[in-house]
């Protein structure tokens, strides 16, 4: 499923093609405070530098985060779904632990207020699918439905982010692709990829920015990623937009 930063894929949709707890919560609760790796963010002068992809952080690895931020996203049900918010009213939601997420969108650009409380570093996929048993039934071995997420993104055609103004340069974007290792989903009533309370598993490939706590104050973070495939059977065309106005909490 594709969520872009949200969600799109088989259901195409990262930051997410159906791209995907409050297993969140729960886990991160057992998770240390401290970053493996820290980097200094201390002049906002200059882009933040994120985290890179091959190092551990809050003793994680970059994949086991963005599994947990689908785990995350899957364990809200669509009618106060992140991905879903037009606003940002609903960043806070299914929130907890050492890392915050923030959604894309199912398609199109949504502009969202969101307060953030401070010390937290941010997760974000620019782009990003996942694949599980519950969409794809015919492929249950782990090598099958890795196969499947890196598939849905090998035509990704722009990776595009900003953090108070200053980019990324898409080279450097398309760096931080990562893959998850396999993951359990536990689906509640309502939830965005079934409808149905339910368990699966799955594994996801994406574009992901991950940066270390901002400074309290006023930022905003601006990210896009599109992909466009004329080959497949079925054209897939998706295009992910969000633009957040994130307040820091002093």
């Amino acid at each position: 499923m594709y969520l872009a930063a949200a969600i799109a894929a088989a259901v195409v949709i990262g930051g997410i093609a159906v791209y995907y707890p409050s297993q969140q919560q729960a886990a991160v609760a057992q998770i240390s405070s401290n970053t493996t790796n820290p980097i200094n963010n201390g002049s906002m002068s200059s882009t933040p530098t994120p985290f890179p992809t091959g190092t551990i952080q809050y003793n994680l690895t970059y994949g086991n985060w963005t599994a947990r931020w689908w785990q995350w996203l899957y364990s809200v049900p669509e009618d106060r779904n992140p991905a879903a918010d037009a606003t940002g009213e609903k960043c806070h939601e299914g929130q907890g632990g050492p890392v915050w997420f923030l959604a894309g969108t199912f398609g199109g650009l949504n502009e969202r207020n969101c307060e953030i409380p401070a010390e937290k570093s941010i997760l974000f996929p620019l782009i990003n699918a996942a694949c599980s048993k519950l969409e794809y039934p015919e492929l249950q071995t782990e090598s099958e439905l890795r196969n499947c997420a890196v598939s849905l993104n090998e035509a990704v055609t722009e990776l595009m982010v900003t953090i108070d103004g200053q980019p990324i340069s898409e080279q450097e974007l398309r760096s931080y692709r990562v893959q998850s290792p396999l993951f359990e989903l536990n689906l509640p009533q309502g939830n965005i990829l079934s409808g149905e309370q339910g368990s699966t598993q799955a594994v996801s490939d994406g574009f992901w920015v991950f940066v270390p706590p901002l400074p309290p104050g006023a930022h905003e973070i601006h990210f896009r990623g599109a992909v466009v495939d004329f080959t497949t059977a079925s054209q897939n065309n998706f295009v992910t937009e969000a633009l957040y106005h994130i307040t820091i909490a002093e």
